[in-house]
């Protein structure tokens, strides 16, 4: 049986790793890496996590399933034969799965797995600040940047980066007008500087609706989309999770 011979081995994440690279580097299909990790889609990985990187191939379904992927992971295998109970220690954590060695995705979880995660809110931009620390144009200081400016001209049309509520639309002196929209899992989308905003407050949209329009309002140096990504109160750098 396979899972007699696996191992499992632990990785740093570094800056340009991503799911399809890894997988690709160690002949392993990304099912097996994700489900492991219980990463939901293929932008989930940051930047000096550890990793897990099994020797065999195959599904992981945790005994607790929490995100979307994982329930219908979970569901798909119910009543499945073949699954071998693995207790896994990592970072301290241990944490109990159901292997099973040699399965891959089914249609549905990789079409999940494939398009979850976010979109770009602008159709064309250009990055004129990434995340991290950075010298603040106005003060001159060295501070944290915690999300990522995309130039476009005044009037594009900014788009919701995945399903969720707006929570708030309201004008800061620094970011402006502003949208925050509440997506699953506990992520949070913040749109700064809109020159207008075309939602109202509570309003259920779709990834892909258009939500605002890029401005130069607040503290800007011009016009451009200041876009920040967070989870449970914690900023990320947006770059990694978004797809084109």
């Amino acid at each position: 049986m396979a899972a007699q011979y696996l191992t499992i081995y632990q990785y740093t994440v570094k800056r340009d790793d991503t799911i399809l690279s890894l997988a690709a580097r160690l002949t392993m299909p990304e099912s097996a890496l994700a489900t492991l990790n219980r990463l939901e889609s293929r932008s989930s990985l940051e930047t000096g996590k550890t990793l897990l990187l099994p020797s065999c191939p195959g599904i992981f379904v945790p005994a607790i399933l929490q995100t979307d992927l994982e329930k219908i992971s979970g569901a798909a295998r119910q009543n499945s034969q073949g699954g071998v109970e693995l207790k896994i220690r990592s970072l301290g954590k241990q944490e109990t799965f159901l292997f099973f060695p040699g399965a891959d995705f089914t249609q549905t979880e990789r079409a999940f797995f494939l398009n979850s995660g976010f979109r770009f809110p602008l159709r064309q931009y250009r990055i004129t600040s990434r995340y991290g620390m950075r010298e603040d144009p106005f003060s001159g200081r060295i501070s944290m940047h915690q999300g990522i400016d995309l130039a476009a001209p005044e009037g594009t049309e900014v788009f919701a980066v995945a399903d969720g509520v707006v929570t708030a639309v309201d004008f800061d002196p620094v970011y402006g007008n502003y949208i925050i929209i509440s997506h699953s899992n506990n992520w949070k989308s913040l749109y700064g500087h809109l020159q207008s905003t075309e939602t109202v407050l509570r309003t259920d949209v779709k990834s892909g609706n258009l939500i605002g329009r890029v401005g130069s309002t607040g503290q800007s140096t011009g016009p451009h989309l200041h876009f920040e990504l967070r989870q449970d109160g914690k900023a990320f750098d947006p770059a990694g999770r978004l797809r084109p």
